[in-house]
């Protein structure tokens, strides 16, 4: 099991329908693939409601597929974390490696 160190959480108040281990922006949507970020959701919520989101720390995220550790980390357009490329804003680097789609790897998370 992957463990964050969360050092500042705030919440906000959803935009859309928000899954827990996701990116979300600052406006309280899933991300554009390759876009800035708030932080990432440290849980479920409908649109309307307040998620809290961790914004700095090593955070557990869900990937989007195959990541190796140590690279930087962009978003997927469905909020999951994606091997950042020279066009994407990158919010954090990868201290694990994720093998496929789903899989949990903690993230040190860049403000961006």
């Amino acid at each position: 099991m992957q463990a964050a160190t969360d050092v500042l959480t705030i919440s906000i108040e959803a935009s859309a329908a928000i899954t827990k281990n996701r990116f979300i922006t600052a406006g309280g949507a899933v991300p554009a693939a390759g876009a800035n970020v708030l932080g990432v959701a440290i849980a479920d919520a409908a649109d309307d409601e307040q998620v809290p989101v961790q914004t700095l720390g090593v955070a557990v995220v869900e990937a989007g597929g195959a990541i190796a550790a140590g690279v930087a980390v962009s978003t997927a357009a469905t909020g999951k974390a994606d091997t950042q490329n020279a066009a994407e804003k990158t919010v954090g680097r990868a201290l694990d490696a994720a093998a496929a789609d789903g899989d949990l790897i903690r993230v040190h998370l860049i403000p961006n």
